[in-house]
């Protein structure tokens, strides 16, 4: 089998490096633009790591001065008696925690935690560059908040798409641990789709490995190229230190979040009136049907989108506009990033038939928990 490996490999690298000699001397010949020659030879390269180096600095290069430090002026409100009372009421700055430039015209991400309650918000770049930030506006149930800075030339992320993440990809962390200053940590993607922590309503947390220590939060998850997978929130600890199990939001929720809030100055999310619960295998044996092929409709909200569409209590709801929908809280998920007004076509199994209903998604009720 090695020699097989030998035979067959040799000649195919032999030919890929030939034809990489060819687009870098003579690009005509091979009939392509001088864009394209070099964003080939960039993928080559990093498929074949042709620096020959095990380093991910150049991740870190173009990733780390887009993070930065965030420290907030509150009331302490401590009411200690035996203080005097210029020190029980005064303000304070501290370093919070951390944030990303995610727009070069000075949008910040953040966790809704470190900036709550702040009066003032500093904004100190990697660079050394401090500024007060605007509250844009903050989402408690995703846990995200967007702040505004006024400078130029600012270095800034692009969210890329989360849902292509995997488990086992290299990631790396950078925030403000302990105001320390910006740190680096390294891990992997352990985990995806962490929607049981009922931290937040809406949780679809990436799990990793790369240390998330206090102050951390709101920092950059970022992949082996530098780009922007996700925003550092929380960690799960026995005993306040890093333990290799850290939660960060994906991009893809992160954006929704962000552009709604510039959009609204509030999430709008949409909402489509039910209460669910898993298909475990004693129901689904009830029902007749195959365990976590959906989810079983436990209430629905009179007047709202699956009343109006049909949906009945004991309805088994296996997908909407022909995505899976075995996890409810993936289905929550789901459905509050349809605009209101929006049509979602529904597949359902009711009396162990299928049937399709149409609903319009609308605004989620804030009184909806």
């Amino acid at each position: 089998m090695k020699k097989l490996l030998k035979s067959v490999g040799l000649p195919i690298a032999i030919g890929l490096f030939s034809g990489l000699i060819v687009l870098l001397v003579v690009p005509s010949l091979a009939g392509i633009s001088e864009r394209s020659r070099n964003q080939t030879v960039e993928q080559f390269t990093r498929v074949f790591n042709l620096s020959g180096q095990v380093s991910y600095s150049d991740a870190v290069k173009r990733a780390a001065p887009a993070v930065v430090s965030i420290s907030t002026t509150s009331v302490s409100g401590r009411g200690d008696s035996n203080l005097p009372l210029p020190e029980r009421n005064a303000s304070r700055d501290a370093p919070e925690g951390s944030g990303v430039i995610v727009s070069p015209d000075g949008y910040i991400l953040t966790n809704h935690h470190v900036i709550q309650n702040a009066s003032r918000l500093l904004i100190t770049l990697l660079d050394g560059r401090e500024i007060k930030a605007a509250l844009v506006g903050t989402d408690p149930e995703s846990d995200l908040a967007v702040l505004k800075i006024g400078l130029k030339n600012l270095p800034y992320l692009n969210l890329v798409d989360s849902s292509k993440a995997e488990i086992g990809d290299v990631v790396l962390a950078i925030g403000n641990p302990f105001g320390l200053g910006q740190t680096v940590t390294m891990g992997i993607i352990s985990a995806t789709g962490r929607n049981d922590l009922q931290l937040n309503i809406y949780e679809d947390f990436i799990q990793t490995d790369a240390a998330i220590n206090i102050g951390n939060s709101g920092g950059a998850l970022v992949n082996a190229y530098g780009d922007l997978v996700g925003i550092s929130t929380l960690l799960f600890s026995r005993g306040g230190g890093s333990e290799g199990v850290g939660f960060v939001i994906p991009s893809n929720m992160a954006r929704f979040v962000m552009e709604s809030i510039i959009k609204y100055g509030r999430v709008i999310r949409g909402w489509m009136g039910i209460e669910s619960q898993s298909l475990s295998a004693s129901l689904a044996k009830a029902y007749g049907v195959n365990p976590n092929i959906g989810i079983l409709i436990t209430g629905v909200y009179e007047g709202g989108p699956a009343d109006l569409a049909g949906i009945r209590r004991g309805d088994i709801l296996i997908g909407i506009n022909g995505q899976s929908t075995r996890d409810g809280r993936k289905v929550m998920n789901m459905v509050a990033q349809i605009p209101p007004g929006q049509s979602m076509t529904m597949q359902v199994l009711r009396d162990g038939k299928a049937i399709e209903l149409v609903a319009q998604a609308t605004t989620r009720p804030k009184i909806v928990n």
